[in-house]
Parts: C-alpha cells; structure tokens; sequence
C-alpha cells in the first residue's frame, strides 16, 4: 500500500521538522510519495486532474504543513478547494475518497502545553485542526487522526528532530 504525502510549506529549507521528515520519507519511494505542492505551483496554479489522478493512484493520503495562523497553509487551502470538487470527492457521485484513509502530520512552532483548554490559545491541537476531519469525513473519507511535533520555534535537539522522523514514519505505516 503506498501512501501519498501532499507537502505544503512556504519554505521548506528552513523548516526544522518537516524539512527532517521529508528527507526520510524520500528514503523509501516504493512505500512514500512525497509530493510538495510549493515546488510543483510555485505559481499557486493546480493542475486538479493530475492531483485528482495522483490520489487515486495511493491507498492513502496524508496532508502534511505546519500549522500557519492555527490553520494550513494558504496553498493548502487552494489544493483542497480545487481539488475536491462536487462529483469527485463528494455529492451523489463523488466517491474518490469514499474509505481512503486519510490523516495529517503537522508541525507547530508553540509548545504542545500551549494547546490546551487551560493554556495560551485555549484550544488543543485536535480541536483547531477540526476542520480538515469534518472534510474527511464530509467526502466519507477514513479519517485517521493526526500526528503532531511541537516547539519548532525554539530550536528542538537533534535527538528530538530525528525522534520525531521515526514517529511520523510508525505513524504512517501503522494507519
């Protein structure tokens, strides 16, 4: 089962995690497809049957940005709107994404104990990111949860980065 990993990041080079998870999902091709939507559009302009072409293609997908103003990038955003369209991922004919699983890996530059009822936003990780599983599950997708890493802003370890590479690979294959 081969696994699609759409990547958005507005500068992937400077990332500190998705930048480290990318390099190891390009480790193994025959299980991972890595495709990062900045450098297929840097132009912002989808090519939605090819995208719709290339979902088909895996068994699963998985949504992979930092979370940026406590959503998804905007490029993101565009992909999503362009590419699960009425009759293709959901309406009475759209059943593309009917069963596929579906999950997300993000990364957050706070502290995780900032996303919590009692800390700095109030809200957990699981509750901003709300509205990429009622899209799941609006096209009647298997929403599969979400793998997060926390404190990009300041500095992790290496062991840290490298922890959490192998985190998101188990996390991957196990879903």
């Amino acid at each position: 089962m081969r696994t699609l990993i759409i990547v958005t990041h507005p500068n992937i080079e400077t990332s500190v995690f998705n930048k480290r998870w990318v390099e190891e999902l390009k480790k193994q091709p025959e299980k991972y497809t890595v495709h990062e939507l900045s450098k297929v559009y840097p132009d912002g302009n989808i090519d939605v049957e090819r995208e719709q072409k290339l979902i088909e293609s895996h068994d699963k997908l998985v949504l992979q940005f930092p979370v940026f103003w406590f959503n998804c990038p905007p490029l993101l955003k565009k992909w999503l709107d362009d590419v699960f369209t009425y009759g293709w991922a959901y309406g009475s004919k759209g059943d593309k994404l009917k069963n596929r699983k579906i999950a997300l890996a993000v990364s957050a530059g706070i502290k995780s104990e900032d996303y919590s009822e009692n800390g700095r936003y109030k809200h957990t990780l699981e509750e901003i990111l709300v509205p990429f599983k009622t899209t799941a599950i609006y096209c009647k997708a298997d929403y599969r949860s979400f793998f997060a890493s926390y404190g990009a802003e300041f500095e992790p370890a290496a062991e840290t980065i490298e922890k959490s590479a192998q985190d998101y690979l188990n996390f991957i294959d196990q879903m």
